[in-house]
């Protein structure tokens, strides 16, 4: 009704604009204009009587002019009614837009028109929220769209796995964490963006796949706090809290102090503590259990040739592997070029997998490889050294020389 008002005034309000000047006569001053034209015809008619007198017109030519005049006289006298007319007969004007105008905006609007669209509902429904929600999917699916012509473009899928994720799309985000997995291998930060996604596509369970990637990428930076975090909560599903009051205590340390991450583990330790008495006490204990009996100590160094192939801030990988099977480190520890020569101990607790271990082997190749792009797998390009076989049981200092190169 508010709407059907507004256009009805609307609408009188331009008529009464537009019809007034219609409608209003105009008539113009008939008496003045009867007055010049009859004394322009009275001079006319002196005029020729005197021609007449003076003999410049016959009879006859002066009984012609003399009815040419009054005709003309008689034409202006009239003048008033045609005036009038004119001014009448233009009045169906008025009707035809008093009666068309609403006509005509009517079956226009009931053809064209919503009518929904005056509702409060309908004003409602226009959700800016919505509106941004579909401009993100668009942008998403144009960025999806773009990635099947660039298959290895890792940034590109790191980008649309997080994108899903936002959206909560996790089957879509563990495709895409899947292929820049694929693209840069065992880097910490893809793997751990990976286990998460897997573990909210599974309902936040961190079995299986997930937790083999977060410890992978705790072999590879002890440090990392998102790891330590996921890894914790790995465990903790998993039964297991004395590992998980380990890694949480680990991460809490690393925290900046009192800040609200710090407080939010501390809470958790105090819970699963609080649950789990005796896993309170247990993780010294259990650290102790756990230091590995079985150690190899491994002394890496730079050929002088190829130092002016790196730079400082270059990865160097020192690890363990079988001599047969998988090529998976059995043991791993991560360094940069400024710290060679270094001498380190690989040991279990440095393992990837629970059941691919130094302690599981009695012989093992040692390598130590430089890595510019920090990627876990080696690729064309990386310096390496490597001793072929080593004995478990022997406790000497194993020196390697980086001194080749990946084909």
């Amino acid at each position: 009704m508010l709407f059907l008002l507004i256009v009805s005034v609307l609408i009188l309000s331009a008529f009464l604009l537009v019809l007034p000047p219609l409608w209003r006569k105009h008539p113009v001053q008939p008496s003045d204009l009867d007055k010049r034209n009859i004394q322009i015809a009275q001079h006319r008619l002196a005029e020729l009587k005197e021609s007449r007198r003076t003999g410049g017109l016959s009879q006859a030519q002066y009984d012609e002019q003399l009815a040419d005049l009054e005709q003309a006289l008689s034409d202006d006298l009239d003048i008033k009614s045609h005036v009038s007319l004119a001014q009448s007969q233009g009045r169906w004007v008025v009707y035809a837009l008093v009666i068309g105008v609403p006509l005509l905006a009517g079956s226009l609007y009931l053809s064209l028109g919503n009518y929904q669209a005056i509702s409060h509902s309908a004003e409602m429904a226009v959700d800016p929220d919505a509106l941004k929600l579909a401009e993100i999917n668009k942008m998403v699916a144009g960025l999806a769209e773009k990635m099947k012509n660039n298959p290895d473009d890792a940034q590109g899928w790191l980008m649309l796995g997080r994108s899903y994720k936002v959206l909560e799309q996790y089957p879509k985000a563990v495709d895409a964490f899947a292929n820049a997995y694929r693209v840069l291998g065992d880097q910490a930060e893809v793997m751990l963006l990976y286990a998460d996604t897997i573990a909210y596509a599974n309902d936040k369970n961190l079995a299986g796949k997930p937790t083999e990637l977060i410890f992978k990428a705790l072999a590879l930076e002890p440090d990392n706090m998102t790891a330590l975090w996921l890894g914790g909560m790995a465990k903790a599903q998993q039964g297991d809290p004395v590992t998980a009051i380990k890694l949480w205590k680990k991460l809490a340390a690393l925290l900046p102090p009192g800040s609200d991450a710090q407080q939010e583990i501390q809470g958790l330790l105090a819970k699963i503590e609080s649950e789990s008495p005796q896993a309170a006490t247990q993780p010294e204990a259990s650290q102790q259990a756990n230091t590995p009996g079985v150690a190899i100590d491994v002394q890496v160094s730079l050929a002088p040739e190829l130092q002016k192939s790196t730079s400082p801030s270059d990865t160097v990988f020192i690890y363990a592997q079988a001599l047969a099977g998988p090529k998976m480190p059995l043991a791993i520890i991560r360094k940069q070029v400024s710290d060679l020569p270094v001498t380190v101990s690989l040991n279990d607790a440095m393992s990837m997998m629970p059941n691919m271990k130094l302690s599981n082997f009695a012989n093992v190749k040692l390598l130590a490889r430089i890595s510019k792009s920090g990627n876990a797998i080696s690729q064309p390009g990386d310096l390496i050294g490597v001793i072929d076989q080593v004995a478990l049981p022997d406790k000497g200092n194993h020196k390697i020389v980086i001194n080749g190169k990946v084909q």
